[in-house]
């Protein structure tokens, strides 16, 4: 079968649930990495078809019997080409990451998010680490990317002005772009700095990063879709703690009595 959506079988695949029988197939022959918001074929093309559609991407049961219009059948096909040919992630090809139910802008100048920091964030999580979220009042979120780690805390917190700072301006660029979406200029700050060295001589209730942290030889082993990325959002080093060790190293003293870093 053909993964040109010129020759797809248009007349033969009407339904969501032609397309998403038709992507999985072609991409676990393409033997596609996953890894990026999804972890199979089955979701990441159940994502990019719903996304293509502008449908909700949490579930794609109440869908699959829904027919698509002969434009819309060729952009799902082209999609799914795309994808395939260029090996890009699928969150640059549809320019949006999800963590925690969030919507953020993504294109090639930063890292897909999916840090299991986001997960801490929320509510139910946050007492364990957090007993009082209102009493923090200062909040880093260091090699920041998108900025998702940033908006997130700045909702965590809802007292806490939050700097976020990334050594990339193009990083920084696609960081603002969202919190201007999501409204927050006037609670977080962003900040080129390599880590703490241009930063404000200001300490923090809170530091989190989730920095680069794969080794010199992992990343040269990289499949295409992890080399789409900024190959400085993941080298750490030889052994991959060369940013780690730095912000342990200088992080205590930048917390506030009684801060902490995640």
């Amino acid at each position: 079968m053909t993964t040109d959506p010129a020759r797809a079988p248009m007349d033969e695949l009407f339904t969501i649930r032609d397309w998403l029988r038709y992507a999985v197939t072609h991409m676990s022959r393409a033997r596609l990495v996953y890894g990026h918001g999804t972890s199979n074929a089955v979701d990441e093309a159940a994502f990019l078809i719903l996304s293509q559609l502008d449908l909700p991407i949490d579930d794609v049961n109440p869908w699959l019997d829904c027919r698509l219009t002969t434009g819309e059948r060729q952009s799902v096909a082209s999609l799914i080409t795309e994808r395939i040919e260029t090996r890009k992630p699928a969150a640059y090809l549809t320019h949006a990451a999800y963590i925690q139910g969030r919507k953020f802008y993504v294109d090639e100048r930063v890292i897909v998010p999916r840090s299991f920091i986001g997960e801490l964030l929320v509510e139910d999580q946050l007492a364990a680490i957090v007993p009082d979220p209102g009493a923090v009042t200062r909040v880093l979120d260091l090699c920041t990317g998108s900025g998702c780690l940033a908006i997130l805390a700045a909702e965590a917190f809802p007292n806490a002005d939050v700097d976020a700072a990334d050594i990339s301006e193009d990083a920084l660029a696609v960081a603002q772009r969202n919190i201007r979406d999501y409204g927050l200029g006037n609670r977080v700050r962003t900040f080129k700095s390599d880590l703490f060295v241009d930063l404000p001589a200001e300490t923090y209730d809170l530091i989190i990063s989730n920095p680069p942290y794969v080794t010199a030889d992992a990343v040269a082993a990289f499949p295409p879709e992890h080399r789409a990325e900024p190959t400085l959002a993941h080298l750490g080093g030889a052994d991959g703690m060369d940013l780690v060790h730095r912000i342990l190293n200088d992080a205590p003293k930048r917390l506030a009595p009684g801060g902490g870093i995640i």
